[in-house]
């Protein structure tokens, strides 16, 4: 089973990918912003991130950058 990690700021887009992608059979996990994600994912690992890319505070281009360099 893929374990997803969704980074996204805004509550409604996160709960909706969540609830498709569970549907789908995967495991999913959520974080409201890009420090709340490196957090996660430095708790576990991934097989995919979903990243927003305008957020506030840390943007997804930077979050991605930082995750690239955990993996």
């Amino acid at each position: 089973m893929s374990n997803i990690l969704i980074i996204d700021d805004e509550r409604a887009i996160r709960a909706a990918l969540k609830d498709l992608l569970e549907f789908e059979g995967f495991q999913v996990t959520e974080a409201e912003d890009g420090h709340a994600g490196l957090d996660a994912a430095r708790k576990n690992h991934f097989d995919l991130v979903l990243c927003d890319i305008k957020m506030p505070g840390m943007d997804g281009l930077e979050c991605l950058a930082q995750l690239q360099s955990m993996y």
